[in-house]
């Protein structure tokens, strides 16, 4: 049976490089999405004025974009090739 909380918050299922950060950051990508898609939704329904919701999302960014610095997403893309090449190759 499908929970309150499954239809509300749907998870997608990751597909990327099973990592800690990049787990935890694509959560955070998810979570981001349906706070957006709800703040644009009551703004379409004129629950909440433009201004409002734009600032919102605005936040919302920034705070995505403070866990992926804090996260370090990205910072060294060339990593993981290197250490992968000391491994034999998966079968």
């Amino acid at each position: 049976m499908v929970s309150k909380d499954d239809f509300l918050y749907p998870r997608g299922r990751y597909y990327g490089q099973v990592k800690p950060e990049n787990l935890v950051f694509n959560s955070n990508l998810q979570e981001f999405a349906q706070r957006v898609s709800y703040i644009c939704n009551l703004e379409t329904g004129g629950k909440l004025p433009p201004e409002e919701a734009y600032e919102q999302i605005k936040d919302l960014w920034k705070q995505l974009k403070r866990t992926k610095k804090q996260l370090k997403i990205g910072e060294n893309p060339f990593q993981d090739d290197q250490d992968n090449q000391d491994q034999p190759p998966e079968s």
